[in-house]
């Protein structure tokens, strides 16, 4: 969650660190500042709510003079929002200001220790420590201070830091939260997200867990937690900067959403060679995919809705027993697994720290590891035995629409490549082909299909309450469908197996009640039609989505949205389509900010 941000060169800091938060509003943020160093002086400037009111109070940062300086997005952990508890934060004798990604666990202990030592705290924030514990430990040499900061920190943390007794130089510190440093020509740069980095520079350092790095207008030095110095290697950032922008659409997430058919098929088309799946990046032998007894997924919000569709194909096609278990869960529950256990760890962001935890448990007990990730260089990516990306491009909507599909898509990939080397899809190879290579054209119709969702969301914005129903995979998309409603629109929506309805569930159903029923599987139409006119009976609207030529379905709903004709092991990918729709219609005719809602942060990277 948050954003930092920090730069020095030869130009004036402050526009160049309000851009770089500008790009990183997407990640949710309550407050924002900023702390530019003019010779031996700092200034600090913090406001609650959008970045606009900072733009506003600083003049575009004309009212901040200096060339080095380091800004931050807060999302309120400790603390309300407040201006007292945005970042940066400063040191009691002012030479120092610090930005924070994080929380510091044992930010209660150290408080106490500081206000014992005569130190006075202006906000509530565990942030506030750090600053306190470098200015005491400070004694000419930032590097000493700031290994022996660390060394009482226990949590995670992204750090930057400025001193006013080390013009030109900004300090960039990582630990268990993303942080990555970009390199310039006569100035460089450091930040919580690629993404605001891009404009400025392509030329990025990854850090790792417990490095350190001192940053001037020429040199980037970077060191290990013993406070060697260490080399590492630049990366290029390949993918084009507009990528990042809106493109003339009103919103990222409409963008993101119609981008579906170009990300799923970049997804797709590398993969499929001479008839075949393949995974060249994997390094999974055919034999080692024999050992597997136990397939895992695990992963958080959309992401882990990503498991629960895929294990349907992976299932159908391997014949390997698939568990999803929410990440946050599985961390704590001393999961059965062992050497014979393939855990799949999904996140967009590679970030989210109750995944990482989870992926450090599965392995310490042995498991094999297998990511899947959007983010190139992510620690998810790093840390997992085996890598698979999604290749989705930038996602900067909170909520995730072509980063979930691509998720799904490399899953259905997945079991189709696992099935084949087990021998177990001969003489469904082109098939099952063919049917992954239609999705991005099935994705277009699907938009095709559906030019009357604007005018239902009209008919149905105004819901209290919203009940998405389905079965098999059709319950899977459901899932996903409602937290997509909920996030953007702040509707109450849920999804409800459907078979479940008369043990509880239809007790809420009520005259004019909506039902969005998914009726994407021939195979149990039928079932999915008697939980129609089961709810239609005691007075529910229905909103169903399936084929147009379903006379079925259509003679019994109260209103449509389609979907063409598609394989079912592989729907997920196409019927969630229309619900992302109808989700960003119904938020926008209630005025929501659907890029960036209320409290949700698009990386989530404390538990």
């Amino acid at each position: 969650m948050c954003g930092i941000v920090g730069f020095t060169g030869a130009q004036s800091a402050a526009p160049l660190l309000l851009d770089g938060l500008k790009k990183l509003e997407y990640r949710g943020y309550d407050s924002a500042g900023i702390a530019v160093m003019d010779g031996q002086k700092i200034t600090v400037s913090k406001v609650t709510g959008r970045i606009a009111n900072l733009c506003e109070k600083t003049r575009d940062g004309a009212d901040v003079p200096g060339s080095t300086g380091i800004g931050h997005t807060r999302w309120a952990t400790h603390g309300a929002p407040t201006e007292e508890n945005a970042h940066p934060h400063l040191s009691n004798d002012g030479r120092f200001a610090v930005v924070h990604n994080g929380i510091i666990e044992n930010y209660m202990q150290l408080r106490d220790e500081l206000i014992r030592d005569g130190y006075h705290f202006e906000s509530e924030t565990d942030t506030e420590v750090i600053v306190h514990l470098i200015e005491m430990y400070y004694r000419g040499n930032m590097r000493k201070a700031l290994l022996k900061t660390t060394n009482r920190l226990q949590g995670s943390y992204a750090l930057g830091v400025i001193c006013s007794e080390e013009p030109g130089k900004i300090y960039a510190v990582r630990e268990a939260s993303p942080l990555i440093l970009g390199v310039g020509i006569g100035e460089n740069y450091f930040a919580s997200d690629v993404t605001a980095l891009v404009n400025h520079t392509r030329n990025v350092i990854y850090l790792e867990d417990g490095e350190f790095a001192e940053l001037s207008c020429e040199t980037i030095k970077i060191f290990d937690c013993t406070g060697q110095e260490i080399r590492k290697k630049v990366t290029r950032i390949l993918w084009d900067v507009q990528a990042a922008e809106k493109g003339g659409y009103e919103h990222f997430m409409l963008k993101e959403i119609m981008e579906q058919p170009g990300a799923v098929k970049a997804t797709i088309a590398p993969r499929i060679k001479e008839g075949k799946v393949v995974f060249e990046e994997l390094g999974l032998t055919a034999s080692e995919i024999g050992e597997i007894r136990k397939i895992i997924i695990t992963a958080c919000g959309s992401a882990y809705y990503a498991g629960c569709a895929g294990k349907y194909a992976i299932e159908k096609l391997c014949r390997i027993p698939v568990e999803v278990v929410l990440a946050s869960e599985l961390r704590y529950s001393d999961p059965l697994i062992d050497n014979r256990t393939l855990v799949i760890v999904i996140s967009q962001s590679g970030e989210t720290a109750d995944t990482i935890a989870a992926l450090k448990e599965c392995k310490a007990k042995g498991a094999r590891t297998l990511a899947v990730v959007n983010v190139v260089g992510s620690t998810v990516a790093k840390l997992a035995d085996y890598t698979v990306y999604t290749w989705a491009g930038p996602e900067i909507a909170v909520a995730t629409t072509k980063g979930y599909t691509t998720q799904v898509t490399v899953l259905y990939l997945l079991a189709v490549y696992f099935a084949g080397q087990l021998g177990r899809t001969e003489g469904e190879d082109r098939k099952l082909l063919t049917a992954l290579q239609a999705l991005p054209r099935q994705i277009q119709q699907a938009f095709d299909l559906n030019a009357s969702i604007p005018a239902l969301a009209k008919k149905y914005h105004a819901s209290k309450s919203l009940f998405f129903i389905g079965r098999n995979t059709d319950y899977a998309i459901a899932l996903e469908g409602a937290l997509k409603m909920k996030e953007i629109s702040y509707l109450h929506a849920e999804a409800y197996a459907a078979g479940e309805l008369k043990h509880g569930t239809i007790a809420l159903i009520e005259e004019h009640q909506p039902v969005i029923a998914l009726c994407g599987n021939p195979a149990i139409m039928e079932k999915t039609l008697s939980n129609i006119v089961e709810v239609k009976s005691r007075g529910a609207e229905v909103l169903a989505l399936t084929f147009r030529n379903n006379q079925k379905i259509v003679s019994v709903a109260d209103d449509l949205l389609f979907i063409p004709k598609i394989d079912a092991l592989f729907s997920a990918v196409v019927e969630i389509v229309p619900l992302q729709l109808l989700a960003y219609y119904v938020a926008r005719e209630n005025g929501c900010d659907i890029d960036k809602p209320k409290n949700l942060a698009k990386s989530v990277t404390v538990e």
